[in-house]
């Protein structure tokens, strides 16, 4: 098996609640970075980007990848836009096996249409801001190991997925 799983990929895309079922099923902890930089900073990620802006959040965020990549046997979750640094998409390299969750945009819109704790999409138009996220950072999920799209696919097909692609990955 792999040192650590790190899971990256937009908002709404599965991270977490496929982390945490997989991390269970393979015996690894699971990590949500997003927890530790708001245990870190001792307020909401929200409150981190409304205070420091998103570059003082990336820096943050960036400190603590470098941390949980120290330890092994973890199933990671990260923020969505954690891939966008350099540094950080080296340090999920060192440190495991990167597995991407997609989605389409109109999937992940519907479900986070109801959330209030994502800063980047509080503007009149949440979907087309997920679209030009998704531009943007496009190119840095694609240089994951391995990309799984969840639309429409229960928790349990993506973590199968995810055992078997792992399994052929370490052929």
């Amino acid at each position: 098996m792999f040192k650590n799983i790190i899971l990256t990929g937009f908002m709404g895309t599965g991270k977490t609640s496929v982390g945490t079922r997989l991390a269970k099923e393979l015996g690894y902890s699971f990590v949500d970075s997003d927890e530790l930089i708001e245990a870190d900073q001792h307020m909401t990620i929200a409150e981190i980007f409304e205070k420091r802006g998103e570059p003082g959040f990336r820096d943050v965020e960036s400190r603590i990848i470098h941390q949980i990549m120290e330890e092994d046997s973890q199933v990671v979750s990260t923020g969505g836009g954690a891939v966008v640094r350099d540094a950080n998409r080296e340090a999920f390299k060192k440190g495991g096996l990167t597995v991407c969750l997609t989605a389409r945009p109109e999937v992940i819109y519907g479900r986070i249409k109801h959330e209030t704790h994502r800063p980047l999409l509080q503007v009149a138009d949440p979907l087309a801001r997920i679209r030009e996220l998704l531009e943007a950072r496009e190119k840095f999920y694609r240089q994951a190991d391995i990309i799984i799209d969840t639309s429409g696919k229960t928790e349990e097909s993506v973590i199968n997925e995810i055992k078997e692609k792992v399994r052929y990955a370490r052929c």
